[in-house]
């Protein structure tokens, strides 16, 4: 499996930082290559959620499961279909009032539909959609 992890310092609480993430519908602004979430199911732990993903030019359906929800300290996702993934975003305290968010994700490239070629490829382009996946949550949450 492929890790990825990130830390960023947003000016703003953590509950409202908390509540922007741990919503399926607004993880299509904050996620490059997601292009939509669907089939949102139940609430809190077992949310159950369907989603398009674009990776390296081809489409990707998957589902996902939350897995633990501790407000507003951490938030848990795996993916059970599609392509196999877990995030996991930890929220603290950070100076006054201000939230340091630490992102750990933890995925398996399709390297039978991508190619071994690819593979190195898109791990690098992954490297990059962290760091836009936190700067994207950072600009919301301060704008």
């Amino acid at each position: 499996m492929a890790h990825v992890q990130r830390s960023i310092a947003i000016k703003a609480p953590r509950e409202k930082v908390y509540e922007y993430i741990t919503d399926p519908i607004s993880s299509e602004e904050w996620s490059p290559g997601l292009e939509k979430v669907v089939d949102v199911i139940g609430k809190g732990v077992g949310r159950r959620e369907k989603w398009v993903y674009k990776m390296a030019g081809m489409k990707f359906n998957g589902e996902s499961v939350v897995q633990e929800m501790e407000y507003p300290d951490r938030y848990v996702l795996e993916s059970v279909a599609g392509i196999t993934s877990k995030w996991v975003f930890k929220l603290e305290k950070y100076f006054d009032g201000d939230t340091k968010l630490n992102l750990d994700v933890e995925y398996t490239i399709p390297v039978p539909v991508l190619g071994k070629l690819a593979e190195r490829v898109v791990l690098g382009q992954n490297e990059k959609v962290a760091d836009q996946i936190m700067n994207n949550i950072k600009t919301k949450m301060e704008g």
